[in-house]
């Protein structure tokens, strides 16, 4: 049997276009329903309860509009309260993961960097993660602070954003790293403007694809896949300005599409 209940996925902001990019290319059949906490946005300078706070909250609205099974795009949410949300409700959840794995795996040089938020860093996901899959590699770490803010802003060329990751780089660059690992989905926005900086001999590491084939197989495990035949969609909502994120939805994701706001 088919199962038209929605995919719902939430992100702190517009970050996790990145990851519904994928599950659109993907998953063409399914419904989504997508919603930016753009009211609170950034999550990554804040405590690990209050986006524990934050993302109970979004779940339970994505939740309250039927969602079959929930994919937190946001590193943040993920290192801060995907274990807890897990035990919490009667939903499955996909969750962000940074790859140091794969980085691990293919680096030449022995070296990788991750760039992600302070709140992933300081998570017992990501710490559990270089501790079972980087033995034996060094792994080289940076916040780019103010990093998320240029993105929301629409900001992927200004001189900030190439200060923010020149800064972030440069050091890494200097010890010799050959991966780049993007800790936050805000991210693969700037894969050019990183892969500028770091040059062609770098590769960068986008988890996206990777997420959305998870998604994939738990809905195709569980029998929650949508009719093969059917014409997915999303329903977008933000805690912010809906007029804002319908334009950033239509240049970031390709999608031309009215926005909904939403009161958590």
């Amino acid at each position: 049997m088919a199962d038209p209940r929605p995919v719902g996925v939430f992100d702190s902001g517009i970050g996790g276009l990145s990851v519904l990019r994928a599950l659109i290319e993907r998953l063409p059949n399914e419904e989504f329903i997508y919603i930016a906490d753009q009211a609170r946005v950034p999550y990554g300078p804040r405590p690990i309860e209050q986006v524990r706070r934050f993302s109970e909250q979004v779940t339970e609205a994505l939740l309250a509009r039927g969602a079959k099974l929930v994919v937190v795009a946001c590193n943040t949410a993920s290192a801060a309260a995907l274990k807890h949300l897990r035990g919490s409700y009667p939903v499955l959840f996909v969750g962000m993961e940074p790859a140091v794995k794969p980085a691990a795996e293919t680096t030449r040089t022995g070296v990788v960097g991750v760039l992600a938020t302070p709140a992933t860093f300081q998570g017992e996901l990501y710490a559990s993660v270089v501790e079972r899959f980087a033995q034996g590699v060094r792994v080289l770490q940076h916040a780019p602070l103010g990093l998320v803010e240029e993105i929301e802003a629409g900001r992927f060329e200004s001189p900030e954003t190439h200060e923010i990751l020149e800064r972030a780089l440069a050091p890494m660059l200097a010890e010799g790293i050959d991966t780049v690992v993007l800790g936050c989905t805000h991210y693969p926005f700037v894969i050019p403007q990183i892969e500028a900086i770091a040059g062609p001999g770098v590769r960068v590491i986008d988890p996206s694809p990777a997420v959305a084939a998870q998604v994939g197989r738990v809905l195709e495990q569980e029998g929650l896949r949508a009719d093969p035949v059917a014409r997915g969609g999303v329903q977008f909502l933000t805690t912010g300005d809906p007029a804002r994120m319908a334009e950033q939805v239509r240049v970031l994701a390709g999608v031309q599409s009215e926005v909904e706001r939403v009161d958590l």
